[in-house]
């Protein structure tokens, strides 16, 4: 899956073939394979999803991975306390999509706290092109070269970010056949999420676009 660059509509994973880890969203490349969206270190323990930049009084759900999947998210920090809060926000919605995957939950509650409207649409469909054929996620997925950027009176923001799918791969809950990207194809993707503040401070995705490649 190319979290966090693939189209959040339906295009991702239409090739079986396909790595299994495209995070919604996304572009031309999106069908070409199925991009891993996000990570985070330690995929077996919830990361501290409420950081000193997010508001304390907001309760965050608790997001957990099992250990046959990691999500390493690599310098996901920033010195400006309201980047660091979008990369917060992003890193958790992007394990959020992964825990609906595995759990094979499309209705995940934990996504839809961290989605508007319309990016849990999208979203959805991309939990339920690996749900409906009945395959999860496993292996490694890093997220690394984040960049956020604030704008509209710091009410709405861009993450962007790399995945590197070397290591990802999908899983038959059924068979246990694991499948990775098809020899050849570049195993980073760069993702690019549009993002804005709730009423409540919690930073939500609207949509997300991925393009194989593009990372540095």
């Amino acid at each position: 899956m190319a979290r966090r660059a693939l189209p959040i509509t339906a295009a991702a994973l239409t090739v079986a073939a396909a790595l299994l880890l495209s995070a919604c969203g996304g572009d031309g490349d999106a069908s070409s394979s199925d991009d891993i969206k996000g990570a985070d270190t330690g995929a077996g323990s919830p990361s501290a999803s409420a950081s000193s930049s997010a508001p304390s009084d907001v309760e965050r759900p608790e997001i957990t991975l099992p250990d046959s999947f990691r999500l390493t998210f690599r310098d996901w920090t920033s010195s400006d306390p309201d980047e660091q809060a979008v990369l917060d926000d992003g890193r958790e919605q992007l394990r959020a999509g992964y825990a609906a995957i595995v759990e094979n939950d499309p209705d995940s509650e934990a996504l839809a706290f961290y989605d508007t409207e319309a990016g849990l649409s999208q979203d959805r469909k991309w939990v339920k092109s690996y749900t409906d054929k009945n395959v999860t996620v496993v292996g490694e997925l890093p997220v690394f070269d984040p960049e956020a950027t604030l704008f509209a009176k710091k009410t709405k923001a861009q993450l962007r970010y790399c995945t590197d799918e070397s290591e990802a791969r999908t899983e038959h809950r059924r068979t246990g056949e694991e499948v990775g990207n098809p020899p050849g194809t570049d195993p980073e993707a760069a993702y690019t999420v549009t993002m804005q503040k709730s009423a409540q401070g919690v930073w939500q995705t609207v949509s997300t676009t991925s393009k194989r490649g593009g990372c540095s």
